[in-house]
């Protein structure tokens, strides 16, 4: 028998409190679903649809050309043509416009001759990502226009940009695996969070103290159902990226098994300490909400990790979610070697056994 007849009753048990309340199974669901529907389709650092103000001083050949595939290009939307730095003050200043580019009366002489000819480009820092990924946008037409006008010139320096593992930056490629460490992340924390918590508002929590199980047995009982639906949600996600989205996955199918199971467990860990301290159900929601906002924000999923400060780093670096999306986007897109994911699940474990051990200490304390 996998499990003595007093834990698998109390396992059964934390199964049934799951699943028996018709709120809670909602939750299980449809929160996931719109999630997954929300940062694979809404939340996106692409840049569409942009507005663009344009003042051509120079209005010769190669300008009007240059005009041409500015506005032909993917990500504008619309061109606004001003005739004085004036309007393009006020096309900012009224957020009419994200960019605005502006063109040198000397442009078309100049690349003409074969020299440098610089645009002014002007973007909003209000929005400061947009605007600097729509600026990157304008420095790549700027730069391939140049390449093809002056391939014959001397000084033609034409750059050939190729993107590895994600050769058209998909970006649902890089979200959509993050996805399973994410979701799983927040529903089993707060699964397990609910669990001691619950039995206390309840009244029920006295039964256990004189129930036959021992205080790890309680423990472990509070800690696998969550585990268990958090790896089906985790699974789910990567299923999703695989023949949802047409992600690639080329990498060990079973070594990310492993470390969706290890990173579950320091999370779950997690959300039983914040259940032990926690006398109400609402308290335990405000302590994961707490504790999964900065753990989200500090993973490198939104951010990259290495713009942070060096003491922010240090701390991203020994959280169990950087860990394993890192593994799971290496799995996902470049076959990530056997040593590389186990030496991002070796601070996972260690993470886990100590959140483990202290979960273990708190919840033995309340028993007793």
């Amino acid at each position: 028998m996998l499990f003595p007849p007093a834990l698998k009753a109390q396992i059964i048990k934390e199964f049934l409190c799951i699943l028996r309340d018709k709120k809670t199974r909602i939750i299980l669901i449809a929160p996931p679903i719109l999630q997954l529907l929300i940062f694979s389709y809404a939340i996106t650092l692409d840049v569409k649809n942009v507005s663009v103000t344009l003042f051509n001083q120079d209005n010769g050949y190669y300008s009007e050309q240059f005009v041409r595939q500015v506005a032909n290009a993917n990500f504008v939307k619309h061109v606004d043509n001003v005739h004085s730095y004036r309007q393009v003050q006020q096309q900012i200043n009224l957020r009419e416009s994200l960019i605005a580019v502006i063109i040198p009366a000397d442009f078309s002489k100049s690349v003409a001759r074969g020299e440098n000819s610089e645009i002014q480009v002007i973007a909003d820092g209000r929005r400061a990502n947009s605007a600097q990924i729509a600026k990157g946008y304008i420095e790549s037409i700027s730069r391939s226009f140049l390449s093809t006008v002056n391939a014959g010139q001397k000084n033609a320096n034409p750059v050939t940009i190729r993107h590895w593992f994600n050769s058209n930056l998909n970006y649902q490629w890089f979200v959509v695996p993050g996805l399973s460490g994410i979701l799983s992340l927040v529903t089993t924390m707060m699964l397990t969070a609910l669990s001691i918590a619950r039995e206390r508002e309840l009244g029920t929590f006295e039964q256990l103290l004189v129930s036959p199980c021992s205080s790890g047995e309680i423990i472990i009982a509070k800690v696998i159902p969550p585990l268990i639906v958090g790896f089906c949600l985790g699974n789910v996600m990567i299923a999703a990226g695989i023949f949802i989205f047409n992600v690639p996955f080329i990498g060990s199918f079973w070594w990310l098994q492993l470390a969706l199971f290890v990173f579950l467990i320091s999370v779950a860990s997690m959300g039983l300490m914040i259940s032990a301290v926690s006398n109400t159900q609402q308290q335990a929601i405000l302590g994961c909400f707490a504790a999964v906002v900065p753990l989200i924000l500090m993973s490198g999923f939104s951010t990259p990790v290495a713009n942070m400060p060096q003491s922010l780093q240090y701390i991203a670096n020994w959280l169990p979610i950087q860990h394993y999306l890192l593994i799971v986007q290496g799995v996902f897109m470049k076959a990530l070697p056997a040593e590389e994911i186990i030496a991002h699940t070796i601070p996972m474990v260690i993470v886990a056994i100590v959140s483990l051990f202290t979960a273990t200490l708190l919840v033995r304390t309340k028993l007793q």
